[in-house]
């Protein structure tokens, strides 16, 4: 009979742990929908806490502050964008994988799933910098991003004169531009042309290419 024990399996959680992390997932989704309607300042733990439908004094069993919370949200965001541009690894070119998570972003915006961006708050802004593990996934986030720019730069389908942290800036202002909003609140253009149309505008500019004879004039 072999002396080697058979490994054990993983502990169950309690039902009160289990509890305990579904109303912390809930906490989350909360905060993340009032940062989506009324932005950092605005938004107080009273208002989270009467999204949850608990007492305040739960929120604090949770997160410590308004900040530690409003951090967790824009982690949980980076990862969730991390996880999606992992998903798009089976499309064929960096180009088509850029696209896709600007496409993926501007979705979750429309359904109300991403939160007003750190750019409109310097509050905000200050307080996510010392966040280490926001910082941290921030970075790791702009490091795959930037690196899919320069394999689309390598295949031709970039301009390869414009730098890349000209890029990369100019697609996280694209995944936040106010024109999503504004159009949607237009109601004359669908959500899904709204979508093609703006990730079109990014890749291909809103120029119209010059016919063949004035190309050959300049030449």
């Amino acid at each position: 009979m072999s002396s080697v024990l058979a490994p054990r399996p993983p502990a169950r959680k309690s039902f009160r742990e289990t509890q305990f992390e579904v109303r912390e997932e809930a906490i989350l989704d909360a905060t993340n929908r009032l940062l989506a309607i009324k932005g950092y300042e605005p938004m107080s733990m009273d208002d989270i806490a009467a999204e949850v439908g608990v007492a305040k004094g739960s929120l604090y069993k949770h997160f410590e502050s308004k900040d530690a919370l409003v951090s967790a949200v824009m982690v949980r965001l980076l990862q969730r964008t991390r996880l999606a541009l992992a998903e798009l690894a089976t499309l064929a070119t960096a180009r088509e994988r850029l696209e896709g998570l600007l496409r993926w972003t501007l979705q979750e915006r429309l359904a109300g799933a991403v939160p007003h961006l750190p750019s409109t708050s310097q509050a905000l802004r200050d307080s996510l910098l010392g966040h280490r593990l926001y910082v941290d996934e921030l970075l790791q986030l702009s490091d795959d991003v930037s690196a899919l720019i320069r394999d689309a730069k390598r295949e031709g389908s970039l301009n390869a004169d414009l730098d890349d942290e000209f890029i990369l800036y100019t697609f996280y202002a694209r995944s936040c531009d106010p024109t999503l909003d504004f159009l949607r609140q237009g109601g004359s253009i669908p959500d899904a042309r709204i979508v093609d149309q703006m990730v079109a505008a990014c890749f291909n500019g809103i120029g119209a290419a010059a016919p063949a004879a004035s190309q050959e004039a300049r030449a």
